[in-house]
């Protein structure tokens, strides 16, 4: 499974939610889309401690729980380290999904919140209030490039950490796009049952069956191997 699975389950989930419930639905689904982020920015800082790593801005820029599917699928980098870090991202594989499936109005809705959701979670601010801004219109609403100021600065030395650690870590800090899909699908899924308890299952399984038709039964089934306590744990 690959990035355009995981995009895909979270807009469809938008779409269908949406479709029923309007802007209360949109809420809903921003609700579950930061519980996601905050889930996710947890686990990297369980796992920086568990390795004797502190919490704090180049852990954070170390511990990504992702990897592109191939070379050139994305394209990011940094702007600037100081006063504050600023990082960008100028090709997007998940916006290129939902223009793929003509479903970025509602795909898009997974950039408003899921970068500063898992800075959020991760600890972001480190007890300094610095969050991760947006300083830039998201491609996937119609800017030109994304760009991220972290809130800190990121000095020589951390840069250095960074590269250190990644080389250290490979890719034993990374989950694949399985666990990632079944992820915000959890997540998303159990807001909506929440809050729309007599629709939901509707919603759902809409949402569902475009999904099995896009990628088929396979690729659904194995998703359903994860249970939400697996997204608690490193």
């Amino acid at each position: 499974m690959k990035i355009e699975n995981q995009a895909m389950m979270f807009a469809l989930l938008c779409k269908y939610t949406v479709l029923a419930k309007g802007e209360e639905g949109r809420e809903i689904i921003q609700k579950g889309m930061k519980r996601y982020g905050r889930e996710r920015g947890a686990r990297m800082a369980a796992r920086a401690g568990n390795n004797g790593d502190p919490v704090c801005l180049w852990t954070n820029q170390a511990y990504g729980e992702w990897k592109p599917d191939y070379p050139g699928q994305m394209e990011f980098g940094t702007e600037r380290t100081e006063p504050t870090l600023i990082t960008y991202i100028s090709k997007c594989a998940w916006c290129e999904a939902w223009k793929k499936y003509d479903i970025l109005e509602y795909g898009r809705e997974y950039c408003v919140n899921v970068d500063a959701a898992v800075y959020e979670g991760f600890g972001g601010g480190f007890g300094c209030g610095a969050v991760c801004t947006p300083v830039s219109k998201a491609m996937s609403w119609g800017g030109e490039i994304c760009r991220f100021d972290w809130g800190l600065p990121l000095s020589s030395d951390d840069q250095a950490r960074i590269a250190e650690k990644k080389a250290e870590l490979g890719t034993d800090a990374m989950k694949d796009f399985a666990y990632h899909t079944a992820h915000i699908f959890c997540a998303v899924t159990d807001e909506i049952c929440k809050a729309f308890p007599d629709e939901s299952k509707q919603i759902i399984d809409k949402a569902v069956g475009d999904y099995i038709e896009i990628f088929g039964q396979e690729d659904y089934d194995a998703m359903l191997e994860y249970s939400p306590a697996d997204f608690q744990s490193v």
